[in-house]
């Protein structure tokens, strides 16, 4: 029976020339993700799945771990065509190992021996057809680290390009300059995970806060659509102090940018006898310090129904309610055909359809009656 690294060493091909580069003595150093690793022959890089071979830097190819039907609202993008079905696709691996990761069985598939996930393989046309035949409007690469799979993402997102699709990232963040311009192309929204701002914490993940920062400055100054997600985990990082650095860190690139301040709940190696779920006061509270920093669109998340008005968009000038949501669901819409309020006329930041088009899903689902044809490599 062969392992899973067997199986994933066969389903590669050499990384893009922009996004390595080789050094002396059969290394080579990788661009994908802000570790730039510099990687010894026959060694992987911290992702666990770009490795060199020979002096060459093999990457992910040809396969799914994963693929599911989302409403847009999950991923969550509130300000990217509401109502609309996200097809999400991953493959395995992560840059970071975070002990309360909700994707765990796949990013962490080559870390951890109880982490399972069998790939099954797949072809850039096939996922974009499945897309489609679900209804999707938008394409979105998750459940793993996508920064470490960028080859596999880009060859998706042009067959979803040339389809009419809409394509997203849903992303740690950890970029550098080469990936994110080899992405900038091919990629209209990004949500990046910004998990804490204390670099300590960050190294308690597997990472370092700089490449993060730097990455979310530069996504921003791209013109991608970019919304942040923080994870409020009780004991790691609410503090006051580091959710005001956090949030006037954001501000200052773009009070417009939305953030997400998101429930935790006991996951993977961060059970509930290691920190307690997060309730809505703790949301509303950090709610109220990003509002004190500047930021106009605030969500906290988790919690449906539990947060008042703050699930909705309203607009900052008049204040009218624009998008009316519960969880996932948008219960009404009432921005105009060009994305502003139509009681004062103030333009709303986002990436708006010319009108609401309704919600094929308001909860997640395995996509059905599917022209899939994939088959697990074994």
């Amino acid at each position: 029976m062969p392992t899973l690294r067997t199986i994933l060493d066969q389903q590669v091909r050499e990384a893009d020339p922009t996004l390595y580069e080789k050094l002396d003595n059969n290394r080579v150093r990788c661009f994908s993700c802000g570790h730039c690793c510099p990687i010894p022959e026959g060694q992987p890089g911290v992702c666990k799945v770009r490795y060199n071979r020979g002096g060459t830097l093999y990457v992910p190819w040809g396969y799914t771990a994963s693929t599911q039907c989302d409403p847009v609202e999950k991923k969550p993008f509130f300000h990217a065509h509401p109502g609309a079905l996200a097809y999400s696709f991953g493959m395995l691996g992560c840059d970071l190992h975070c002990s309360y990761c909700q994707n765990w069985v796949t990013s962490q598939a080559l870390r951890d021996p109880s982490a399972v996930s069998l790939p099954q393989q797949a072809s850039p046309e096939l996922l974009v057809r499945d897309a489609i035949a679900q209804g999707a409007k938008i394409l979105v690469s998750t459940y793993n680290e996508p920064l470490i799979t960028s080859e596999w993402a880009v060859a998706v997102f042009k067959q979803a390009k040339a389809a009419g699709l809409i394509t997203g990232f849903v992303s740690n963040g950890n970029g550098t300059p080469q990936v994110l311009e080899y992405l900038r192309p091919w990629l209209d929204l990004y949500k990046v995970d910004l998990k804490s701002f204390d670099d300590r914490h960050y190294h308690e993940l597997g990472g370092r806060i700089g490449p993060i920062l730097d990455s979310i400055r530069r996504i921003h100054q791209m013109g991608l659509w970019l919304e942040i997600v923080t994870l409020l985990i009780p004991g790691f990082n609410d503090d006051p102090d580091e959710l005001r650095r956090l949030t006037e860190f954001l501000a200052a690139i773009s009070p417009d940018i939305p953030w997400h301040v998101t429930a935790f709940h006991g996951d993977y190696k961060m059970q509930n006898d290691v920190a307690r779920d997060t309730n809505a006061e703790d949301l509303l509270q950090a709610a109220e310090i990003g509002r004190d920093s500047g930021l106009r669109y605030i969500y906290p998340g988790n919690l449906p129904g539990k947060v008042g008005e703050r699930e909705n968009t309203h607009c900052p000038q008049c204040h009218k309610t624009l998008i009316e949501r519960y969880g996932y669901l948008i219960k009404n819409y009432a921005l105009t055909p060009d994305g502003r309020c139509p009681n004062c006329k103030t333009a709303i930041p986002g990436r708006w359809s010319t009108h609401f088009e309704g919600q094929i899903a308001s909860r997640p689902f395995s996509p059905r009656d599917s022209v899939r044809n994939f088959v697990r490599i074994s």
